[in-house]
């Protein structure tokens, strides 16, 4: 059954052009309205005009869906409940939320200045946040919502020159895990899309990437499952080139060490900590604890 999403309200921040503007055009395509939501500034988050998202607005106006262009940074909690104000005011619910707005200020961790490093953590993780945290009651009034974190192999893996933009990244795949707990029982899925594409924010890896088989509108599929109705809920889905992956976050088995001689033990059974053999993926943070535990539980005698 082709996906659709008659009747249901999306938000795409950062959706003037690359990655937003392909999931913007998706979701109207497939029956959404759309709130495009574009600063318009410039990759490093100076700057801004609306023109970029009005622009995504005419397209898909031109194309018989409905849209609103809105100019909010994801920043300003003040803009953001207001872009959530007006969305409410013209269709009365909010469904999707996509969290794509981002900007990159990369330089080696020696050379970067504090100010960077805070710019961009403000941008993609508190603008997440912003963003989810002005939708959140709405979607738990409605017991629907379907939010959506963009996180990235730079924050999952590291990158060299992105401390900044890495560390950001992987804090939204922390709070996706826990907002997919909490919003549970209100049917709020919560997930984390990782995309591999060639935008705006990835011109500068030209020569370590095909960019012409790296079309960002080869993420999108994902990104629609992902805020559909039969999406799943705390997943890390990587997409990038027509391939599709999951990444997660585990935990080993481990081992079980005391003793005054227990640092010199980490070290020497460092290879049987780090064994991967029976290894899970919690769920939820007490598991790691409840592993510790039993551990313990087992040496005593327990």
């Amino acid at each position: 059954m082709k996906t659709n999403f008659d009747n249901r309200v999306a938000i795409v921040t950062g959706a003037g052009g690359g990655l937003g503007r392909e999931h913007a055009l998706a979701l109207a395509a497939r029956g959404a309205k759309v709130v495009v939501n574009d600063l318009g500034g410039a990759r490093d988050g100076t700057g801004g005009s609306a023109s970029a998202a009005e622009a995504v607005v005419a397209e898909i106006e031109a194309a018989g869906g409905e849209a609103l262009a809105n100019g909010a940074s994801v920043t300003d909690p003040v803009a953001v409940h207001a872009m959530i104000d007006a969305a409410m005011a013209r269709w009365g619910r909010v469904d999707i939320l996509v969290n794509n707005a981002g900007v990159l200020r990369d330089r080696t961790f020696a050379k970067m200045e504090l100010e960077d490093f805070r710019f961009v953590v403000d941008v993609h993780l508190m603008g997440a946040v912003n963003c989810t945290k002005a939708v959140w009651e709405i979607m738990r009034q409605q017991n629907y919502g379907r939010i959506v974190m963009t996180t990235s192999s730079s924050g999952l893996y590291g990158n060299f020159g992105q401390s900044n933009y890495g560390a950001a990244k992987m804090a939204l795949v922390g709070l996706m895990q826990t907002l997919s707990i909490e919003g549970a029982k209100n049917d709020i899925r919560v997930n984390c899309l990782a995309p591999t594409a060639h935008t705006r924010m990835t011109e500068d890896l030209g020569a370590a990437l095909p960019l012409e088989a790296l079309g960002p509108e080869l993420v999108t599929p994902g990104l629609l499952h992902l805020v559909s109705e039969a999406a799943p809920s705390r997943v890390i889905l990587a997409a990038g080139a027509g391939g599709f992956e999951r990444a997660y976050v585990t935990l080993t088995q481990g081992a079980f060490i005391t003793g005054d001689d227990a640092p010199e033990q980490v070290a020497g059974r460092f290879a049987e900590i780090s064994d991967r053999t029976n290894e899970i993926v919690p769920d939820m943070g007490a598991a790691q604890g409840m592993i510790e535990l039993t551990k313990a539980q087992k040496a005593h005698g327990a």
